[in-house]
C-alpha cells in the first residue's frame, strides 16, 4: 500500500473528482448450494470502501449465466495520490448466495467467490475496457467457505469499466511515469529467524519500505508488509507469480498479478551487488540451504511529470536509494509516535544510477542489508529520516483517531442510499492525517553531528549473516530516452551527406585510360598506313635504307599527310584526361621540383600504359581475368602504402592511397586508411576530409564513424563527436572500441552516469568476445591434442615394433618407461613453447590498439590514463606495451624503451615487445641493440604481428654491418612472405655486395616492376651495369636515378668511381689492342 505526505495546498492542479463507472454484466458457470435455483447478488468495493450492492438475481440454469447488469460509480480525486491508489487497489467483486430469506427480511447467505479487476488500463490512456475475470473461491477462515458450491468449470465475471474522458491527457501520458517496485526474497537471514516447531507460520511480521516521489514536493511511501519466513532446503522456483499489495482483503487466487512473474536471470547479468565469482558460491548455498523471507510483492505507483524530474534529480544527487527492513511481533501502530524503536532495523542501498542510462527502464539485483544508522543514511543517501519510523508515527496517529471515532459513534446507523437509484451505498471517507513536520536542514545537520552512541545490535545480525534482498525496479518508460538508430542515421546524414550513386559503367578514370589506349591504337594504325603507303609496293627501297632513314621517311610522310598532327592532338586530349581524372590533378604546379617529379611520374605511367595498349594490339593471348589482376594489384598497392608509411615515405604512401581511391571509388576502407596517414603526419584537416569521405561513401562504416568522432573531439565539436560515436555503437556487430570511445567522451565532458554505462556495455561485449575466442581456442587445442596424440601413438607403435627384439632380449618383464616419459615431457615442452603468446587485455587496451593504429594520440592518452586508473595490483603488461607504442609515436624513444622493458619484465617471450624495442633503438640510431632485439623477436615460434618492417630493418642493419649473407637470408625471406620493391632492393643490394651480380640484377629488375620511381634501385642497376663494363647502359640507369631525386652521396661516389674504373679499363683495352695490331701488320 502507499501513503502520501499530502496537504490541501499541494494537491494536483485539478481538484474535481473523476467518476469511474463499473458495470458487472454477467456471471458464468457459477453454482451455489441450491444447484440450479441459485439466487445471488454482488458486492463491489475498493479496499475497505463499499461502492455498492446489486439486486438479488436468479441464475439461468440453461445458459449457466447470471445477468447482474449492475453499475456503480467510483468517485476518485483527480490527483497523483489517487492515481497511485488506482494502480495498487483493484475493484473487488464478491458474489454472495442467498440461502434463505426470513419473514422479517433477514437473509442467510454464503459467499461463493471473489473477483478483482485492475484499473491500470485507465492510466494508459484508455477511456473504457472490458475484462472477463476469474471468480475464485473463498478460503479465508474469516468468511464463510463454500468451496462445494463452485462448479468444475472456472466461474467468471464479465466487467466493463469506463470514464467520460481520459484520466491523463496525451502530454501527461508522455511525461508521467508508472513505477513498479518488486521486493522478492531476503536470503541468508539471521540464524535467530526460525519457524516455531510444528508451525508453518512465523509469529513475526516482516516489512520492507522505501519512499519515492509523488509530485514536485511530496513523496509516497511503499510498504511491503506481508513477508513470510520460509524454511531452506530448496531453491526458489523459477517464474513465481508476483503478488499484489493488500493481500489480506483478497482470496488466495486473487492475490497474484496477472501476467507478472519473478524472472530470475544469471548473476553476472544482474545490476546489484554480489555478482563476482566468489559471491556466486555463497549465493548458491544461501539460496538453497538457508531460511529466507519471501514477499514476491509488486507495488505500482504513479509519478507525475514533476515527480519524474525530481526522481532524476534525486538519483543524480545520490544514486543510492534507501530501502528499510524490519521484523516485528507487534503492529506498526504500537511502536510509538514520538521516537519509535524499530526492531531488526536494516538498511539497503539500491544503486538506482543505472536508471539514468539512456534507454534503461529496469534494474534488478541482490542488495546487502546493513544495520540502520541515521548518520549512514544521511551520508550515503542524503536522506534525513527513516521511512519506517515516519510510517510508525502515522500509524499510531491513525489508530488513536480511529479509537476516538469509535468511542463517539452511536451504535445504530442508518443506510444512506444513493439518490440515483443504483443502490450504491455511501462511500466511506478516508481519514486524512496531516504530514509530519519536516526536519529542517539545520536540525538534520545538528542531529547528524551528534554521535550515535546506541549500537544497532539486531541490525548487526544482518552483517553477520550476510543477508541480501532481491529487488526489482521498473519504469514504463526510461527516464533518459535512448536515441533510435534511425534518428542517429538521420543526424549523421545531415552532417555528412551520402555521395550519389555512380552511374553504371566505367568510372571517369577508367574511361580516361581506355581512351588513351584507343588513341595509342589509332596512332599505331596511322603509322602502319603511312608505312604501307611508302614501302608497301617497294620492298627494295626498304631493304636499301637503314632504320634511321626509314624512320625519317615515315615521319616526313606523317607530317606531309597531316596524320601526325591529327593523332598528336588526339593523344594530347587523352593525356589531359589521364592527368585530370586518373591522377586527380586539376591545379597548376608552381614549384619547379614538383613539376619535374610529376612529369617524371606521368612519363613512366604513360609508357607503361602504352605497353599495355601495344600488347592488346599485337598479342594474341590477352584473354586474361582483369578482375583478379585488379584485386591483386590493389592488395599490393595497399601493402606498399603501409610499407611507405612505416618507412616515413609519406608522399609515396599518399600516392598509393590515391591510386587505390581512384580504382575503388566506392570502397571506404582506402579513404579511412588514407586518413590515418594524415593523422600520423599531423594534417588533421585532411584526415577529417578522408574520414568524412569514407562515411559519405558508406554511412555505416564503423571505423570511419569512430575516427570522425575522435577528430571532432580534437576540434572540440563535442555534439558532432557524440553523434558519430552513438551511431557507431548502434551498428552491428557491437564494438568494444565504439562503446569505450563513447565512455571516454562522456568522461571528458564530466557527465554523470553516461561514462559508466558506456564502459559497462564495452565490458559486456568484451566478455562475450573473450568467451567466443576461448571456445574457439579450446576446440582448436582439442583437435591439435587429438592429432598429436594419434601421431605419438603411431610413432610409439613404430618404435616398439622396430625395437621389439632388443627389448625382449633386454628384459621382457620390465618395459622401459624412460623413453615414454621423456617423449611426453618433450611433447609438453614443445606445446608450451609453441602456444601463442597473448596479452591479458581490457576494453581500454583493445581501444588503444585501434587508436594507435590510426595515430589518434590525444584520445589514446585518455585511454591510457583510464587503463592506469583501472589497474588492480599494479600496471599490466598490456599497459606498458601500449604506453611504449604511444611514446614511440610521440617520438620519445628513450621513454618507450623503458616502458617496453617493463612489459618484457612481465612477459619476456612476447615477440611484439621485442620488435617494438628494436624499432625504438633503430629510430634512435643504436643499430647494434636494434639488431639484437629484432633477432630475439624472430626466435620465438610465434613471429611478431608485423614481420615485414622487422625484416626490412634487420636486413638493413646487416648490410650496414657488412653481414651480407645474413642480409640476403632475411631479405629473401621477406620476398617470399611479403614482396615489395624494398624487399627486392634489399636482396639485390646484399647479392651485389656478395658479388652475385646476375642474381642482384634480377632482383632489382623485379623491384623496378613493383616501383619504377625508386632512385636507389636505378642507382644499383647503374652500379651493376658499370661493373659489367656496360658504360652506356650504366649512364642511362644513373640518369633515371637522378630524375627520381637520387641523394645518397656515398652511393653516388661509388657510382662515380665505378664509371672511372670502367672508362680506365676500356682505355687500357684500347692501348693493349694497338701494339697487337701493329705487330700483326709487320
Amino acid at each position: 500500500m502507499s501513503t502520501a505526505h499530502t496537504s490541501e495546498e499541494t494537491i494536483k492542479h485539478d481538484k474535481t473528482n473523476v467518476s469511474i463507472d463499473i458495470t458487472a454484466k454477467c456471471g458464468r458457470n457459477i453454482q451455489g448450494k441450491k444447484g440450479d435455483n441459485l439466487v445471488s447478488f454482488l458486492q463491489v468495493s475498493i479496499e475497505e470502501i463499499n461502492l455498492g450492492e446489486s439486486e438479488k438475481k436468479h441464475a439461468n440454469p440453461m445458459k449457466h449465466t447470471i445477468d447482474y447488469d449492475f453499475t456503480c460509480t467510483y468517485n476518485s480525486p483527480n490527483d497523483a495520490q489517487a492515481f497511485s491508489d488506482i494502480l495498487q487497489k483493484p475493484i473487488i467483486f464478491t458474489v454472495v448466495e442467498v440461502l434463505h430469506e426470513g419473514k422479517k427480511g433477514e437473509l442467510k447467505t454464503a459467499v461463493l467467490g471473489q473477483a478483482v479487476v485492475d484499473l491500470f488500463p485507465l492510466l494508459q490512456g484508455q477511456c473504457s475496457f472490458s475484462s472477463t475475470v476469474p471468480l475464485n473461491p473463498v478460503v479465508n477462515p474469516g468468511i464463510k467457505e463454500s468451496r462445494q458450491g463452485m462448479s468444475r468449470k472456472q466461474p467468471t465475471l464479465e466487467v466493463f469499466v469506463s470514464v467520460t474522458e481520459p484520466l491523463l491527457t496525451e502530454p501527461e501520458l508522455s511525461t508521467c511515469i508508472i513505477m513498479k517496485v518488486t521486493v522478492e526474497t531476503a536470503f541468508s537471514v539471521p540464524d535467530t529467524w526460525t519457524l516455531p516447531t510444528g508451525s508453518a507460520h512465523s509469529p513475526f511480521a516482516y516489512f520492507a519500505a522505501l519512499e519515492v516521489p509523488l509530485t514536485a514536493e511530496n513523496d509516497q511511501a511503499l510498504m511491503f508488509s506481508e513477508g513470510h519466513l520460509m524454511p531452506g532446503g530448496l531453491r526458489e522456483g523459477k517464474g513465481r507469480r508476483k503478488r499484489r499489495p493488500l493481500q489480506s482483503l483478497l482470496v488466495p487466487g486473487n492475490q497474484f498479478l496477472p501476467g507478472s512473474f519473478c524472472q530470475p536471470e544469471p548473476i553476472d547479468h544482474e545490476d546489484g551487488e554480489l555478482t563476482s565469482l566468489e559471491d556466486q558460491a555463497f549465493r548458491d548455498e544461501a539460496e538453497i540451504t538457508k531460511n529466507r523471507v519471501r514477499w514476491d510483492t509488486e507495488i505500482r505507483c504513479f509519478l507525475d511529470a514533476c515527480a519524474a524530474s525530481r526522481l532524476k534529480e534525486k538519483i543524480t544527487d545520490s544514486r543510492l536509494w534507501p530501502v528499510e527492513l524490519m521484523r516485528t511481533s507487534i503492529p506498526l501502530s504500537r511502536l510509538g509516535d514520538e521516537n519509535p524503536e524499530i526492531p531488526f532495523h536494516g538498511l539497503i542501498f539500491v544503486d538506482m544510477g543505472r536508471l539514468l542510462y539512456p534507454g534503461v527502464s529496469r534494474i534488478r539485483g541482490a542488495y546487502t542489508v546493513h544495520p540502520f544508522y541515521e548518520s549512514e543514511l544521511l551520508n550515503k543517501t542524503k536522506r534525513k529520516a527513516s521511512v519506517l519510523k515516519e510510517q510508525a508515527k502515522i500509524a499510531t496517529v491513525l489508530a488513536k483517531s480511529r479509537a476516538s471515532i469509535v468511542i463517539g459513534t452511536p451504535k445504530k446507523g442508518a443506510k444512506n442510499v444513493d439518490a440515483g437509484g443504483k443502490g450504491v451505498k455511501d462511500q466511506s471517507k478516508k481519514q486524512s492525517v496531516p504530514p509530519p513536520k519536516p526536519t529542517t536542514c539545520d536540525e538534520a545537520s545538528e542531529s547528524a553531528s551528534e554521535p550515535e552512541t546506541k549500537v544497532n545490535v539486531e541490525g548487526n545480525m544482518y552483517l553477520e549473516a550476510k543477508t541480501y534482498v532481491i529487488i526489482e525496479v521498473s519504469l514504463n518508460r526510461p527516464l533518459v530516452p535512448k536515441t533510435s538508430p534511425e534518428e542517429l542515421a538521420r543526424r549523421v546524414k545531415a552532417l555528412i551527406p551520402p555521395k550519389p550513386k555512380r552511374p553504371a559503367g566505367p568510372t571517369r578514370a577508367e574511361k580516361a585510360v581506355v581512351d588513351f589506349h584507343t588513341q595509342v591504337g589509332n596512332a599505331v594504325a596511322a603509322v602502319s598506313e603511312q608505312f604501307a603507303e611508302i614501302f608497301g609496293a617497294n620492298s627494295k627501297l626498304q631493304e636499301s635504307l637503314s632504320k634511321e632513314q626509314i624512320l625519317a621517311e615515315v615521319m616526313g610522310g606523317l607530317n606531309v599527310s597531316g596524320r601526325y598532327f591529327a593523332f598528336k592532338e588526339q593523344i594530347k586530349r587523352a593525356v589531359v584526361k589521364i592527368v585530370r581524372d586518373k591522377m586527380q590533378r586539376s591545379r597548376p604546379l608552381t614549384d619547379p621540383q614538383e613539376v619535374k617529379e610529376f612529369v617524371s611520374k606521368l612519363y613512366v605511367y604513360l609508357v607503361d600504359e602504352m605497353h599495355v595498349a601495344l600488347n592488346k594490339i599485337y598479342s594474341s593471348d590477352v584473354a586474361e581475368d582483369c578482375t583478379d589482376e585488379m584485386k591483386l594489384e590493389s592488395s599490393q598497392l595497399r601493402h606498399f602504402a603501409k610499407e611507405a608509411q612505416l618507412t616515413s615515405n609519406y608522399q609515396q604512401a599518399a600516392q598509393y592511397y590515391q591510386e587505390l581511391v581512384v580504382r575503388h571509388p566506392d570502397e571506404p576502407l582506402y579513404k579511412f586508411e588514407w586518413g590515418s596517414l594524415y593523422m600520423l603526419i599531423g594534417d588533421y584537416m585532411k584526415a577529417k576530409e578522408c574520414y568524412y569521405d569514407a562515411v559519405s561513401i558508406q554511412q555505416t562504416h564503423q571505423p570511419s564513424l569512430m575516427m570522425c568522432g575522435v577528430v571532432a573531439v580534437m576540434f572540440e565539436r563535442y555534439n558532432e563527436a557524440q553523434t558519430f560515436l552513438e551511431r557507431a555503437t548502434s551498428l552491428e556487430p557491437p564494438s568494444v572500441e565504439a562503446w569505450t570511445l563513447m565512455g571516454l567522451l562522456h568522461l571528458s565532458l564530466n557527465e554523470a552516469f553516461l561514462p559508466e554505462r558506456a564502459f559497462l556495455e564495452a565490458k559486456k561485449i568484451f566478455g562475450e568476445e573473450e568467451a567466443n575466442r576461448a571456445n574457439a581456442d579450446d576446440k582448436t587445442k582439442l583437435s591439435e591434442d587429438n592429432s598429436e596424440e594419434a601421431k605419438a601413438q603411431q610413432d610409439e607403435h613404430e618404435t616398439d615394433n622396430s625395437a621389439l627384439p632388443h627389448i625382449a632380449e633386454h628384459d621382457p618383464e620390465f618395459p622401459d618407461h624412460d623413453m615414454e616419459e621423456s617423449r611426453e615431457a618433450s611433447l609438453h615442452i614443445d606445446k608450451s613453447w609453441t602456444s601463442p603468446t597473448k596479452l591479458t587485455s581490457s576494453i581500454f587496451t583493445q581501444t588503444l590498439k585501434f587508436l594507435l593504429q590510426n595515430n589518434a594520440l590525444q584520445m589514446a592518452e585518455h585511454a591510457l590514463s583510464q587503463e592506469l586508473l583501472g589497474s588492480k595490483g599494479g600496471c599490466s603488461m598490456a599497459y606498458y606495451y601500449s604506453l611504449a607504442q604511444f611514446q614511440l609515436l610521440k617520438g620519445d624513444y628513450s621513454s618507450a624503451i623503458d616502458s617496453v622493458k617493463e612489459a618484457l619484465f612481465y612477459k619476456s617471450q612476447y615477440p611484439d615487445a621485442w620488435a617494438l624495442k628494436g624499432h625504438c633503438h633503430y629510430l634512435q640510431g643504436t643499430f647494434t641493440e636494434a639488431r639484437e632485439c629484432y633477432e630475439w623477436s624472430m626466435v620465438f615460434p610465434e613471429p611478431p604481428s608485423d614481420t615485414h618492417i622487422v625484416h626490412l630493418r634487420l636486413g638493413a642493419i646487416y648490410i650496414l654491418e657488412e653481414k651480407f649473407i645474413q642480409a640476403k637470408e632475411v631479405f629473401l625471406q621477406a620476398c617470399e612472405q611479403s614482396p615489395s620493391c624494398l624487399t627486392w632492393l634489399g636482396l639485390g643490394k646484399a647479392c651485389y655486395r656478395l658479388g652475385e651480380l646476375c642474381v642482384a640484377e634480377e632482383a632489382l629488375a623485379v623491384a623496378t616492376l613493383l616501383n619504377s620511381a625508386n632512385a636507389e634501385v636505378w642507382a644499383y642497376l647503374s652500379l651493376i651495369s658499370l661493373k659489367s663494363g656496360q658504360l652506356q647502359e650504366g649512364d642511362e640507369y644513373y640518369k633515371n636515378a637522378i630524375s627520381f631525386d637520387f641523394q645518397d652521396s656515398s652511393l653516388n661516389e661509388e657510382i662515380s668511381e665505378a664509371k672511372r674504373q670502367t672508362r680506365m679499363s676500356k682505355l687500357a683495352s684500347c692501348f693493349n689492342a694497338s701494339p697487337q695490331a701493329e705487330a700483326e701488320t709487320v
